[in-house]
Protein backbone atom coordinates (compact mmCIF):
# COMPACT_ATOMS: atom_id res chain seq x y z
CA UNK A 1 0.00 0.00 0.00
CA UNK A 2 1.14 3.44 -0.78
CA UNK A 3 2.14 6.05 1.60
CA UNK A 4 0.59 9.83 1.01
CA UNK A 5 3.82 11.48 0.08
CA UNK A 6 4.51 15.12 -0.52
CA UNK A 7 1.53 15.31 -3.00
CA UNK A 8 -1.84 17.74 -1.70
CA UNK A 9 -4.65 16.56 -0.59
CA UNK A 10 -6.78 16.97 -3.89
CA UNK A 11 -4.33 15.43 -5.76
CA UNK A 12 -3.94 12.21 -3.88
CA UNK A 13 -7.82 12.14 -3.46
CA UNK A 14 -7.76 12.07 -7.79
CA UNK A 15 -4.80 9.82 -8.34
CA UNK A 16 -3.93 7.89 -5.33
CA UNK A 17 -4.63 4.19 -6.40
CA UNK A 18 -5.87 5.34 -9.41
CA UNK A 19 -3.83 5.27 -12.24
CA UNK A 20 -4.99 4.64 -16.20
CA UNK A 21 -5.78 1.27 -17.01
CA UNK A 22 -2.96 -0.69 -18.45
CA UNK A 23 -4.85 -2.58 -21.02
CA UNK A 24 -7.23 0.46 -22.17
CA UNK A 25 -6.22 3.67 -21.16
CA UNK A 26 -9.51 4.27 -18.90
CA UNK A 27 -8.96 7.38 -17.04
CA UNK A 28 -10.91 5.84 -14.15
CA UNK A 29 -10.16 2.76 -12.59
CA UNK A 30 -12.69 -0.63 -13.77
CA UNK A 31 -14.71 -2.05 -11.72
CA UNK A 32 -13.82 -5.58 -10.98
CA UNK A 33 -17.26 -7.05 -10.83
CA UNK A 34 -15.96 -10.75 -10.57
CA UNK A 35 -16.06 -13.13 -7.15
CA UNK A 36 -12.94 -15.27 -8.13
CA UNK A 37 -9.83 -15.12 -10.63
CA UNK A 38 -7.89 -17.49 -13.15
CA UNK A 39 -4.80 -18.81 -11.25
CA UNK A 40 -1.01 -19.58 -13.24
CA UNK A 41 -1.48 -22.88 -11.39
CA UNK A 42 -1.74 -24.11 -7.96
CA UNK A 43 -1.09 -21.67 -5.92
CA UNK A 44 0.12 -19.25 -8.68
CA UNK A 45 -1.79 -16.45 -8.22
CA UNK A 46 -2.24 -13.97 -11.39
CA UNK A 47 -2.03 -10.33 -9.76
CA UNK A 48 -1.93 -11.57 -6.53
CA UNK A 49 -5.90 -11.81 -6.53
CA UNK A 50 -7.80 -15.61 -5.92
CA UNK A 51 -11.29 -14.41 -4.47
CA UNK A 52 -12.87 -11.55 -3.60
CA UNK A 53 -13.64 -11.53 0.02
CA UNK A 54 -9.69 -11.64 0.16
CA UNK A 55 -8.94 -9.10 -1.99
CA UNK A 56 -10.28 -7.29 -5.29
CA UNK A 57 -8.75 -4.96 -7.69
CA UNK A 58 -11.19 -2.02 -7.21
CA UNK A 59 -11.12 -2.43 -3.74
CA UNK A 60 -7.23 -2.31 -3.59
CA UNK A 61 -7.27 1.19 -5.26
CA UNK A 62 -9.71 2.75 -2.54
CA UNK A 63 -7.81 1.29 0.04
CA UNK A 64 -4.44 2.76 -1.43
CA UNK A 65 -6.31 6.29 -1.57
CA UNK A 66 -7.64 6.44 1.93
CA UNK A 67 -4.68 5.16 3.24
CA UNK A 68 -2.99 7.92 1.80
CA UNK A 69 -5.77 10.53 2.22
CA UNK A 70 -4.76 9.89 6.10
CA UNK A 71 -1.52 10.04 5.80
CA UNK A 72 -1.39 6.33 6.86
CA UNK A 73 0.36 3.16 5.35
CA UNK A 74 -2.17 0.89 5.34
CA UNK A 75 -6.21 1.10 4.75
CA UNK A 76 -8.89 -1.48 5.19
CA UNK A 77 -12.48 -1.10 3.30
CA UNK A 78 -15.21 -2.64 5.03
CA UNK A 79 -19.44 -3.15 4.14
CA UNK A 80 -20.31 -0.58 6.63
CA UNK A 81 -19.06 1.72 9.08
CA UNK A 82 -20.13 -0.96 12.01
CA UNK A 83 -17.84 -3.29 10.52
CA UNK A 84 -15.42 -1.70 10.48
CA UNK A 85 -15.80 -1.05 14.18
CA UNK A 86 -16.06 -3.97 14.85
CA UNK A 87 -13.24 -5.21 13.16
CA UNK A 88 -11.16 -2.82 15.03
CA UNK A 89 -12.99 -3.86 18.68
CA UNK A 90 -12.40 -7.64 18.11
CA UNK A 91 -9.04 -7.45 16.72
CA UNK A 92 -7.32 -5.22 19.48
CA UNK A 93 -9.59 -6.63 22.93
CA UNK A 94 -10.04 -10.13 24.28
CA UNK A 95 -12.62 -11.35 27.48
CA UNK A 96 -11.96 -9.29 30.71
CA UNK A 97 -10.27 -6.50 28.50
CA UNK A 98 -11.34 -2.70 29.39
CA UNK A 99 -11.79 0.01 26.94
CA UNK A 100 -12.81 3.89 27.61
CA UNK A 101 -15.36 5.26 24.91
CA UNK A 102 -16.49 9.08 24.51
CA UNK A 103 -19.80 9.50 27.36
CA UNK A 104 -21.74 10.30 24.04
CA UNK A 105 -20.51 7.94 21.79
CA UNK A 106 -23.08 6.98 18.56
CA UNK A 107 -25.43 4.79 19.85
CA UNK A 108 -24.77 2.20 17.42
CA UNK A 109 -21.19 2.30 18.38
CA UNK A 110 -22.24 2.16 22.30
CA UNK A 111 -24.78 -0.91 21.28
CA UNK A 112 -22.17 -3.03 19.97
CA UNK A 113 -19.75 -2.66 23.09
CA UNK A 114 -22.89 -2.36 25.84
CA UNK A 115 -25.35 -5.31 24.36
CA UNK A 116 -22.42 -7.47 22.63
CA UNK A 117 -18.79 -7.03 23.10
CA UNK A 118 -20.25 -7.25 27.00
CA UNK A 119 -21.46 -11.08 26.63
CA UNK A 120 -17.79 -11.49 25.62
CA UNK A 121 -16.26 -10.20 28.69
CA UNK A 122 -15.15 -6.94 27.83
CA UNK A 123 -16.01 -3.87 29.90
CA UNK A 124 -15.91 -0.57 29.15
CA UNK A 125 -16.21 3.22 30.96
CA UNK A 126 -18.07 6.04 29.42
CA UNK A 127 -15.77 9.49 30.05
CA UNK A 128 -15.92 12.94 29.08
CA UNK A 129 -13.68 12.88 26.35
CA UNK A 130 -12.88 16.33 26.38
CA UNK A 131 -11.33 16.12 29.64
CA UNK A 132 -7.62 14.13 29.27
CA UNK A 133 -7.62 13.87 33.01
CA UNK A 134 -10.62 12.06 33.51
CA UNK A 135 -9.43 9.98 30.51
CA UNK A 136 -6.39 9.20 32.64
CA UNK A 137 -7.95 8.19 35.46
CA UNK A 138 -10.36 5.82 33.61
CA UNK A 139 -7.49 4.04 32.32
CA UNK A 140 -7.20 0.37 33.88
CA UNK A 141 -4.25 -2.21 34.22
CA UNK A 142 -6.52 -4.02 32.21
CA UNK A 143 -7.54 -1.22 29.75
CA UNK A 144 -6.05 -1.83 25.88
CA UNK A 145 -7.79 0.82 24.14
CA UNK A 146 -9.34 4.27 23.95
CA UNK A 147 -12.08 5.15 21.72
CA UNK A 148 -12.63 8.67 20.75
CA UNK A 149 -15.21 10.39 18.18
CA UNK A 150 -13.97 14.42 17.60
CA UNK A 151 -16.63 15.77 17.08
CA UNK A 152 -18.87 13.22 18.65
CA UNK A 153 -21.92 12.46 17.28
CA UNK A 154 -24.48 13.76 18.30
CA UNK A 155 -22.83 16.41 20.83
CA UNK A 156 -20.43 17.64 18.92
CA UNK A 157 -17.51 17.76 21.63
CA UNK A 158 -13.83 18.15 20.92
CA UNK A 159 -11.08 15.96 22.27
CA UNK A 160 -7.60 17.03 21.59
CA UNK A 161 -6.06 14.11 19.61
CA UNK A 162 -2.80 15.45 20.65
CA UNK A 163 -3.13 15.10 24.23
CA UNK A 164 -5.00 11.51 24.28
CA UNK A 165 -2.32 10.08 21.79
CA UNK A 166 0.38 11.05 25.30
CA UNK A 167 -1.77 9.77 27.52
CA UNK A 168 -2.68 6.48 25.75
CA UNK A 169 1.42 5.88 25.10
CA UNK A 170 2.28 6.71 28.47
CA UNK A 171 -0.41 3.81 29.28
CA UNK A 172 0.85 1.39 26.46
CA UNK A 173 -3.17 1.84 25.34
CA UNK A 174 -3.96 1.62 21.93
CA UNK A 175 -5.82 5.13 20.88
CA UNK A 176 -8.61 4.62 17.48
CA UNK A 177 -9.84 8.00 16.83
CA UNK A 178 -13.58 7.78 14.45
CA UNK A 179 -12.79 10.90 12.09
CA UNK A 180 -16.14 10.37 10.57
CA UNK A 181 -17.51 13.60 11.46
CA UNK A 182 -14.45 15.55 10.31
CA UNK A 183 -13.28 13.53 7.32
CA UNK A 184 -9.73 13.13 6.06
CA UNK A 185 -9.91 16.70 4.96
CA UNK A 186 -10.62 18.37 7.86
CA UNK A 187 -8.74 16.42 10.20
CA UNK A 188 -5.41 13.64 10.15
CA UNK A 189 -5.76 12.17 13.24
CA UNK A 190 -2.38 9.50 12.49
CA UNK A 191 -0.51 12.75 12.25
CA UNK A 192 -1.57 13.98 15.85
CA UNK A 193 -0.68 10.59 17.31
CA UNK A 194 -3.47 8.06 16.93
CA UNK A 195 -3.04 4.90 16.26
CA UNK A 196 -6.07 3.78 14.09
CA UNK A 197 -8.01 5.93 12.38
CA UNK A 198 -11.82 4.79 11.51
CA UNK A 199 -14.52 6.28 8.71
CA UNK A 200 -18.24 5.07 8.28
CA UNK A 201 -17.52 5.73 4.51
CA UNK A 202 -21.11 6.08 3.67
CA UNK A 203 -21.12 9.72 5.13
CA UNK A 204 -18.73 12.38 3.75
CA UNK A 205 -16.45 10.40 2.12
CA UNK A 206 -19.41 8.61 0.18
CA UNK A 207 -20.95 11.60 0.06
CA UNK A 208 -24.59 11.05 -2.37
CA UNK A 209 -25.95 8.82 0.33
CA UNK A 210 -25.63 5.73 -2.27
CA UNK A 211 -23.23 3.56 -0.92
CA UNK A 212 -22.70 1.72 2.74
CA UNK A 213 -18.68 1.45 3.82
CA UNK A 214 -16.45 1.30 6.49
CA UNK A 215 -12.76 1.95 6.83
CA UNK A 216 -9.55 1.43 9.12
CA UNK A 217 -6.30 3.28 8.19
CA UNK A 218 -3.30 2.60 10.34
CA UNK A 219 0.63 2.69 10.17
CA UNK A 220 1.23 0.13 12.15
CA UNK A 221 1.45 -3.03 9.75
CA UNK A 222 0.73 -5.32 12.99
CA UNK A 223 -2.36 -3.67 13.40
CA UNK A 224 -2.65 -3.76 9.77
CA UNK A 225 -2.09 -7.27 9.70
CA UNK A 226 -5.03 -8.25 12.43
CA UNK A 227 -7.28 -6.00 10.87
CA UNK A 228 -6.38 -8.19 7.45
CA UNK A 229 -7.18 -11.15 9.14
CA UNK A 230 -10.45 -10.21 10.55
CA UNK A 231 -11.40 -8.80 7.01
CA UNK A 232 -10.85 -12.00 5.16
CA UNK A 233 -12.22 -14.35 7.72
CA UNK A 234 -15.56 -12.25 8.57
CA UNK A 235 -16.56 -11.40 5.35
CA UNK A 236 -17.43 -8.22 6.21
CA UNK A 237 -15.97 -6.39 2.40
CA UNK A 238 -17.83 -3.83 0.55
CA UNK A 239 -18.57 -5.00 -2.81
CA UNK A 240 -16.76 -3.62 -5.92
CA UNK A 241 -19.19 -1.23 -6.68
CA UNK A 242 -19.27 0.53 -3.35
CA UNK A 243 -15.76 0.58 -3.52
CA UNK A 244 -16.04 1.88 -6.93
CA UNK A 245 -18.79 4.51 -6.04
CA UNK A 246 -16.50 5.89 -2.89
CA UNK A 247 -13.34 6.20 -5.21
CA UNK A 248 -15.45 8.56 -7.29
CA UNK A 249 -16.93 10.13 -4.55
CA UNK A 250 -13.24 10.45 -3.12
CA UNK A 251 -12.40 12.98 -6.04
CA UNK A 252 -14.67 15.56 -4.52
CA UNK A 253 -13.89 15.25 -1.14
CA UNK A 254 -12.61 18.72 -0.68
CA UNK A 255 -14.46 21.09 -2.30
CA UNK A 256 -17.31 18.95 -0.82
CA UNK A 257 -16.03 20.06 2.56
CA UNK A 258 -15.23 23.58 1.98
CA UNK A 259 -19.16 24.10 1.27
CA UNK A 260 -20.87 21.62 4.01
CA UNK A 261 -18.28 23.94 6.50
CA UNK A 262 -19.08 27.41 5.00
CA UNK A 263 -23.02 26.73 4.71
CA UNK A 264 -22.89 25.00 8.24
CA UNK A 265 -21.32 27.78 9.46
CA UNK A 266 -23.66 30.13 8.21
CA UNK A 267 -26.50 27.73 9.78
CA UNK A 268 -25.25 28.08 13.00
CA UNK A 269 -24.81 31.37 13.22
CA UNK A 270 -28.52 32.25 12.42
CA UNK A 271 -29.80 29.19 14.55
CA UNK A 272 -27.42 30.96 17.88
CA UNK A 273 -29.75 33.89 16.60
CA UNK A 274 -33.11 32.52 16.78
CA UNK A 275 -35.54 33.28 20.41
CA UNK A 276 -36.77 29.31 19.85
CA UNK A 277 -33.04 27.49 20.12
CA UNK A 278 -31.97 27.24 23.68
CA UNK A 279 -28.46 26.65 22.52
CA UNK A 280 -26.64 25.27 19.42
CA UNK A 281 -23.75 22.82 19.43
CA UNK A 282 -21.50 23.65 16.56
CA UNK A 283 -17.22 23.82 17.07
CA UNK A 284 -17.30 26.75 14.67
CA UNK A 285 -18.65 29.17 17.14
CA UNK A 286 -16.57 31.01 19.70
CA UNK A 287 -18.95 29.78 22.33
CA UNK A 288 -17.93 26.11 21.94
CA UNK A 289 -16.14 24.70 24.80
CA UNK A 290 -14.10 22.59 22.42
CA UNK A 291 -13.33 26.02 19.58
CA UNK A 292 -9.95 26.30 20.24
CA UNK A 293 -9.38 22.48 19.79
CA UNK A 294 -11.27 22.41 16.90
CA UNK A 295 -9.32 25.36 15.36
CA UNK A 296 -5.56 23.85 16.19
CA UNK A 297 -6.43 20.30 14.93
CA UNK A 298 -8.81 20.86 11.84
CA UNK A 299 -9.00 23.03 9.25
CA UNK A 300 -12.73 23.52 9.04
CA UNK A 301 -15.51 22.82 11.16
CA UNK A 302 -17.46 20.75 9.27
CA UNK A 303 -20.96 20.37 8.32
CA UNK A 304 -22.73 18.49 11.52
CA UNK A 305 -24.52 21.22 13.46
CA UNK A 306 -26.69 20.03 16.30
CA UNK A 307 -29.32 22.55 18.66
CA UNK A 308 -31.34 22.48 21.98
CA UNK A 309 -35.05 23.78 20.75
CA UNK A 310 -36.86 25.58 23.51
CA UNK A 311 -39.89 23.87 24.81
CA UNK A 312 -38.43 20.42 25.04
CA UNK A 313 -39.20 16.78 23.28
CA UNK A 314 -42.20 17.70 21.36
CA UNK A 315 -41.43 21.02 20.12
CA UNK A 316 -37.46 19.65 18.64
CA UNK A 317 -40.20 16.63 17.23
CA UNK A 318 -42.26 19.83 15.65
CA UNK A 319 -39.13 21.29 13.62
CA UNK A 320 -37.77 17.95 12.78
CA UNK A 321 -41.53 17.30 10.89
CA UNK A 322 -42.11 21.02 9.39
CA UNK A 323 -38.54 21.58 7.36
CA UNK A 324 -38.98 20.88 3.45
CA UNK A 325 -35.49 21.58 2.21
CA UNK A 326 -33.88 19.38 4.75
CA UNK A 327 -35.26 15.84 4.63
CA UNK A 328 -36.38 13.70 7.99
CA UNK A 329 -33.47 11.27 7.74
CA UNK A 330 -31.18 9.12 9.82
CA UNK A 331 -26.96 9.50 8.52
CA UNK A 332 -25.35 12.27 7.72
CA UNK A 333 -22.14 13.28 4.74
CA UNK A 334 -24.45 13.79 1.84
CA UNK A 335 -25.14 16.54 -0.45
CA UNK A 336 -28.40 16.87 0.22
CA UNK A 337 -29.44 18.46 4.06
CA UNK A 338 -30.88 16.07 6.32
CA UNK A 339 -32.43 16.42 10.16
CA UNK A 340 -33.56 14.11 12.94
CA UNK A 341 -34.34 13.94 16.13
CA UNK A 342 -31.33 11.72 18.02
CA UNK A 343 -33.18 10.71 21.07
CA UNK A 344 -35.65 8.77 18.96
CA UNK A 345 -34.09 7.96 16.17
CA UNK A 346 -30.08 7.96 15.58
CA UNK A 347 -29.41 7.35 19.90
CA UNK A 348 -32.60 5.29 20.86
CA UNK A 349 -30.25 2.90 22.03
CA UNK A 350 -28.76 5.27 24.92
CA UNK A 351 -31.86 5.83 26.25
CA UNK A 352 -32.15 5.38 30.05
CA UNK A 353 -28.47 4.98 29.94
CA UNK A 354 -25.77 7.42 31.43
CA UNK A 355 -25.26 8.23 27.33
CA UNK A 356 -28.93 9.19 26.75
CA UNK A 357 -29.16 12.45 24.79
CA UNK A 358 -31.29 15.60 25.49
CA UNK A 359 -34.86 15.04 24.45
CA UNK A 360 -35.10 18.91 23.07
CA UNK A 361 -32.20 18.02 20.58
CA UNK A 362 -31.60 18.55 17.08
CA UNK A 363 -29.24 17.06 14.79
CA UNK A 364 -28.61 18.66 11.32
CA UNK A 365 -26.41 17.34 8.32
CA UNK A 366 -26.01 20.58 6.78
CA UNK A 367 -25.89 19.81 2.24
CA UNK A 368 -24.68 21.61 -0.08
CA UNK A 369 -27.87 23.82 -0.92
CA UNK A 370 -27.95 27.30 -0.95
CA UNK A 371 -27.12 28.74 2.60
CA UNK A 372 -29.92 31.18 2.77
CA UNK A 373 -32.76 28.54 1.48
CA UNK A 374 -31.60 26.20 4.40
CA UNK A 375 -31.31 29.03 6.90
CA UNK A 376 -34.96 30.09 5.66
CA UNK A 377 -36.16 26.28 5.91
CA UNK A 378 -35.22 25.52 9.84
CA UNK A 379 -36.24 29.55 10.63
CA UNK A 380 -40.26 28.73 9.21
CA UNK A 381 -39.84 25.57 11.11
CA UNK A 382 -38.80 26.99 14.53
CA UNK A 383 -41.57 29.75 14.07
Amino acid sequence: MTDSGPLGFATRAIHTGQEPDPTTGAVIPPLYATSTYAQDGVGGLRKGFEYSRTGNPTRTALEQCLAALEGGRFGRAFASGMAATDTALRSLLRPGDHLVIPNDTYGGTFRLIDKVLSQWGVEHTPVAISDVDAVRAAIRPNTKLVWVETPTNPLLTIADIALLADATRDASVTLVVDNTFASPYLQNPLELGADVVMHSTTKYLGGHSDLIGGALVTSDEELDTKFAFLQNGSGAVPSPFDAWLTLRSLKTLQVRMEKHSDNAEAVAQALSAHPKVERVLYPGLPEHPGHETAAKQMRRFGGMVSFLVKGGEQAALDVCARTNVFTLAESLGGVESLIEHPGRMTHASVAGTELEVPASLVRISVGLEDADDLIADLSQALA
